[in-house]
């Protein structure tokens, strides 16, 4: 699957919950792969804005179960459980 199938798909928790819809991504240059998909665009962000962005309005890549007509997550990928933003994370966003 072609990362521009992914935009604007919706995201569900396994237990049905709507999460919001794919905005952008993150790329892990060094692996190439999808680290996480957001549901708020960053790229007009100042730091505390992504900071949120990756806190709340993220799902981690690795907690993705299934992508088919929808991106199915993990309960334990839920937003409002997801993983505290790395500081580093937020700060090499910011910068670009």
């Amino acid at each position: 699957m072609n990362m521009t199938e992914i935009y604007g798909m919706d995201i569900y928790s396994d237990s049905g919950q709507y999460l919001g819809e794919v905005r952008d991504a993150i790329v892990d240059l060094e692996s190439g792969g999808i680290s996480r998909l957001l549901m708020e665009e960053w790229r007009s962000a100042n730091a505390a804005e992504i900071k949120r962005i990756l806190k709340e309005k993220s799902v981690l890549f690795k907690n993705i179960k299934n992508i088919s007509d929808v991106v199915l997550v993990s309960a334990s990928g839920q937003v409002r459980h997801a993983e505290a933003a790395d500081s580093s994370e937020a700060a090499d966003l910011s910068s670009r």
